[in-house]
């Protein structure tokens, strides 16, 4: 057997503390998010109910429950995703497999780079300004979801691009030795290969979309509504203005109800993005390379 050098022994040494301190790096960022949901599930569990679930709300929002607004941000995340999710997945397809190193190309990513970094606010005075006074589609859930669609779309490239350059060239190379055409290579062999990625961006979407505030504010949400919607053309109750409504601007306020919207919404949102991440998890586990 070959003895352990001083060298040897100081590299595993190192190794340990270096494993300990990230390991505890790890721990300082899970710790926040355990606390977050250990004092939402201890303060608003004990309200969630089937009332609680699927009634709207009463006496000045003080009783009653959430339906309208679980309804309502369910469509604004369902009609966002229809709206960004293929135009995001066919701009990064674009960028990555079709788009040449030019300044047009460049401008192209200058400009998604900036879009990922306007305040949601301003998001949401684009959106009045283009899809509610100027397409004239006023104050709605489709004015609302393409508002944030727009605003959530460089989540879906970036993630997109970053899982197709992902995919080996060797794949593509084989495929055009075998005399395939860049879309037919791109169709069965590339994308395929980077459907977890996309999904990592979907399930990005949904989180930010379901938590948004300022961009629905001005577009499409309400305060209050005594009636479902019937079309996308309809305003909605959203889960995050209620909730900040709740909080904030309604006076004797039961203290477990907050807790509760807010219970509800983080759970709204793993449970949609629960699907994507399952595909995601078994597409990782199939893949060999």
């Amino acid at each position: 057997m070959f003895k352990a050098t001083v060298l040897n022994r100081r590299n595993a040494t190192a190794q340990r503390v270096y494993r300990i301190a990230l390991g505890g790096m790890t721990g300082i960022l899970i710790l926040p998010v355990i606390l977050i949901l250990g004092m939402l599930i201890w303060k608003g569990a004990p309200i969630i109910s089937f009332e609680f679930l699927f009634t709207g709300p009463t006496k000045g929002m003080t009783a009653g429950g959430i339906f309208p607004a679980l309804l309502g941000t369910i469509l604004l995340v369902l009609v966002a995703l229809l709206a960004s999710v293929p135009l995001g997945v066919a701009a990064a397809i674009y960028l990555s497999e079709y788009a040449p190193d030019n300044w047009f190309t460049r401008a192209i990513n200058l400009a998604i780079i900036n879009l990922a970094g306007v305040p949601s606010i301003v998001h949401a005075l684009f959106g009045v300004g283009a899809f509610v006074i100027f397409f004239r589609f006023g104050t709605s859930i489709l004015a609302a979801s393409l508002t944030l669609a727009i605003m959530t779309l460089p989540v879906v490239i970036v993630a997109t691009r970053e899982s197709l350059q992902a995919v080996p060239m060797a794949f593509r190379e084989a495929c055009w030795n075998m005399g395939a055409t860049r879309w037919q290579t791109i169709r069965r062999v590339v994308l395929p290969n980077a459907v977890s990625g996309i999904l990592t961006g979907v399930i990005l979407e949904v989180s930010r979309t379901a938590g948004e505030t300022a961009p629905i504010m001005f577009t499409g949400a309400a305060f209050f509504l005594p009636l479902l919607p019937q079309s996308v053309f309809d305003q909605t109750m959203a889960l995050s203005l209620h909730l900040f409504v709740v909080s904030t601007q309604v006076p004797n306020m039961p203290e477990q109800l907050p807790y509760g919207v807010a219970l509800v919404l983080i759970s709204l949102v793993l449970l949609m993005n629960s699907p994507s991440i399952a595909l995601r998890m078994y597409l990782r586990g199939k893949k060999k390379w």
